[in-house]
């Protein structure tokens, strides 16, 4: 103990006296590890995402192995209400070790029609892809998908691929998509058998009303999105052996259930066809901007109250 004061002391060796409580309030609140040097807070770190948060990111990666981090971000935002962004949940996977380069890369047809459509219903794609079952045969899927949403409307595993087939398929389509406007959809098809035969352009034409369009012969990017969405899910649904039709309806029918409800698509601003189809872009956007706002304030808030901890 110095028999000068305070301030003479503090005089003499130059320290402020608001450096001086400082430790003294300090010493006060955790004795001798109040003194320690505190780490201190960069600009950066008022935005770091807390270890539960990290967590979270992991667990849902386990627990939904067939997400990208794309597509985990945005899952994390509409469910959890938490806002983290693409990249961060690509860091965070990374750093566990969750994140792999692929082996290969493929080159995709391109995602859009020359011609990008504006609204719902109006274009259709269709095309057919086929599975084989074991102890019956070759099965061919014939497909509706919405072009300006990439919903699909309607499914139907047929034994054949007749344009008795499509005119089942796109009847269907009209009955679940359920038009309130006489002006129906365009059909766009490659140039298949059964998409050109004149049986199906006339009732196309003069029975529903309905415009065809055909892809370029040689020239499959014109279908990008219902050819990716074929070879998605086959890559899916083929992981497994099926030995009854039935079995292969199911697989297909949770695989559908799964790509308009739960994949988010980057080309739709991550929402999922079905948000798009039935007109829920907006409301959902909306909150996620809210999401967002939120937790960056939340953070920030966390961030202060540490800086006020370690003065």
């Amino acid at each position: 103990r110095s028999e000068l004061g305070v301030k003479r002391t503090l005089d003499e060796f130059g320290i402020p006296r608001s450096t001086f409580y400082k430790w003294y309030n300090n010493y006060l609140k955790a004795g001798y590890e109040g003194l320690k040097p505190t780490k201190r807070l960069t600009n950066r770190q008022w935005n770091s995402i807390p270890e539960d948060q990290k967590n979270l990111v992991v667990a849902l990666a386990l627990e939904h192995t067939e997400l990208s981090a794309r597509e985990l971000a945005y899952k994390i935002t509409d469910e959890q209400g938490i806002y983290i962004s693409e990249s961060s949940v690509y860091r965070i996977l990374k750093q566990r070790g969750l994140i792999a380069a692929p082996n290969h890369i493929l080159i995709a047809a391109s995602n859009e029609f020359k011609d990008k459509t504006q609204f719902v219903h109006q274009m259709w794609q269709t095309d057919f892809t086929y599975f084989k079952i074991i102890g019956w045969g070759w099965y061919y899927l014939s497909t509706i998908l919405d072009d300006y949403s990439r919903y699909i409307i309607h499914w139907e595993l047929c034994d054949s691929m007749k344009a008795d087939d499509v005119k089942r398929t796109v009847d269907a389509a009209i009955a679940k998509a359920r038009l309130k406007t006489k002006r129906k959809p365009k059909l766009l098809s490659d140039n298949g058998p059964c998409y050109v035969s004149n049986d199906l352009k006339k009732y196309l034409k003069e029975d529903l009303g309905m415009k065809q369009v055909h892809g370029k012969p040689m020239h499959p990017q014109t279908q990008g999105k219902i050819e990716r969405y074929h070879r998605t899910m086959k890559n899916v649904v083929k992981l497994n052996h099926f030995y009854h039709p039935e079995e292969l309806i199911d697989a297909l029918s949770d695989f559908v259930n799964h790509y308009n409800n739960n994949r988010y698509h980057e080309s739709l601003e991550n929402l999922t066809p079905a948000d798009v189809y039935h007109g829920r872009s907006d409301k959902i956007l909306e909150k996620r901007n809210e999401i967002k706002n939120s937790t960056i304030q939340k953070r920030r808030q966390l961030y202060n109250q540490q800086k006020l901890i370690n003065l």
